[in-house]
């Protein structure tokens, strides 16, 4: 069952000052392309999408300071929560420092990449049957559950590209030896935009593309900081972390986007209660389990706990899939290292920025917020929660998951792709099987 939150004024703000945004600077000399760690994708999704494996340059210069990864703790059985919510206090102390002091001496150059799979149509339909322009969505590659049911019931998306961040699943592989010990969900949006605006191809091509993106000319880079994609109608969907990414970048180059799907974007001003919970998340990531003798015994693991039982089954059996590799010991590990996934959820400037900004993005975007009902005890945090969508209450709606808590793309991807497809229909007259885009 879904609702939404009425009209909820927002009253609470934060002490932070949102930051400048810092201009890319393209790498000088020769680029070491370095081996690709994993097997691109050459499969396909449905039998009408071609799926494929990219990778990009991140954004240059780093804002996280390239600083030594801390050594995590080891795992014991004998710590209490106390100690547990210890550990992750001393992370978010540490990276709230670092967070406060800005910009001051950006100089990190070191080389990260993105990875990124494209999920293309085979068969382009023919310009009679188009209305207006193709419609691509990025999305995150654990969605790919979601994707088949979205895909099956709006067959007119040309065309969508799945990110992921610099410390996350093969970009996590491909820049495990120059990671830093910080982080900084602004350069996740920095990245978001980098290819936006730098590497998206002009236009939806159904020959293949090349492992490595080619960057496009300056020019169209320039064109579309200023007026956006001259052949795309660009629908962006980000959860959690990747929502605020996709946010921060919209709120600085607003022309690029047609309109953004926010599924449960941590937002928010980050204080009191929110301090509080994520002390107990950060310290318990810090020192989960990473390693499995086989892919299957990680598989029975992950069904043991509470957390991934709620999982779509077919969300858990890609996130083994794809979310671990085997080491050299022949065991399965993690692509995300603990201690990166840790550092991410202790960051919590960009999130605070993100609502100082909020009210500001342009109302041109479509906001379409969806939202957990479940398992949200703290009235201060479900004060948030409600307050989230009306940030900027212009061309905006929400509507409330009462049977999912936050992980609502893992846990509930076909209600997901229903809600989705409605907003397509709506908005863009596509998924009816007659309108086409």
């Amino acid at each position: 069952m879904t609702s939404s939150y009425p009209y909820t004024p927002t009253t609470l703000r934060t002490t932070v000052k949102p930051r400048p945004w810092v201009p890319f600077k393209p790498h000088e000399g020769h680029v070491e392309v370095p081996p690709l760690p994993f097997k691109p994708r050459s499969d396909d999704l449905l039998g009408t999408y071609n799926i494929s494996t990219h990778i990009i340059l991140a954004a240059n210069p780093r804002v996280t300071p390239n600083i030594p990864v801390p050594e995590p703790p080891p795992r014991s059985s004998k710590r209490t929560e106390s100690d547990i919510k210890n550990l992750g206090l001393e992370l978010m102390e540490q990276q709230a420092r670092l967070g406060e002091e800005g910009y001051s001496g950006v100089t990190d150059e070191r080389l990260l990449w993105n990875c990124v799979n494209r999920y293309v149509k085979k068969t382009r339909r023919p310009k009679s049957e188009r209305r207006g322009s193709p419609c691509s969505l990025c999305t995150q590659r654990i969605w790919e559950t979601h994707l088949c049911y979205l895909l099956a019931a709006c067959g007119a998306i040309d065309e969508i590209w799945s990110w992921e961040s610099v410390q996350h699943g093969d970009s996590a592989l491909l820049n495990r030896h120059n990671l830093s010990g910080s982080s900084d969900w602004t350069d996740n949006a920095r990245d978001i935009t980098n290819f936006l605006i730098n590497y998206m191809p002009e236009e939806v091509e159904t020959s293949s593309l090349p492992i490595q993106l080619n960057r496009v000319p300056v020019s169209i880079g320039e064109s579309r900081e200023k007026s956006g994609f001259s052949s795309r109608t660009l629908v962006v969907a980000g959860h959690s972390f990747g929502g605020c990414s996709v946010t921060l970048a919209a709120l600085h180059f607003p022309a690029l986007f047609s309109s953004i799907i926010l599924v449960d974007a941590v937002i928010d001003t980050y204080q009191g209660p929110m301090w509080e919970l994520m002390q107990a998340f950060v310290g318990a990531t810090l020192i989960r389990r990473d390693q499995w003798p086989s892919r299957e015994d990680a598989l029975r693991s992950f069904k043991s706990s509470p957390l991934f039982s709620a999982w779509h089954p077919d969300v858990l059996r890609l996130y083994v899939d794809f979310g671990l590799y085997e080491d050299e010991s022949g065991c399965v590990r993690l692509k995300m290292p603990p201690v990166h996934e840790a550092l991410v959820l202790a960051n919590p400037r960009a999130r605070r920025e993100a609502w100082e900004l909020m009210e500001k993005l342009d109302e041109k975007i479509e906001l379409l917020w969806i939202l957990p009902g479940k398992d949200i005890l703290d009235m201060s945090i479900s004060e948030v929660i409600k307050q989230r969508p009306w940030r900027r209450p212009a061309n905006s709606s929400n509507i409330i998951f009462k049977s999912t808590g936050h992980l609502i793309p893992q846990e509930s991807p076909e209600e997901l792709a229903r809600v989705m497809a409605d907003f397509l229909h709506r908005k863009y007259d596509i998924c009816s099987g007659k309108s086409k885009l």
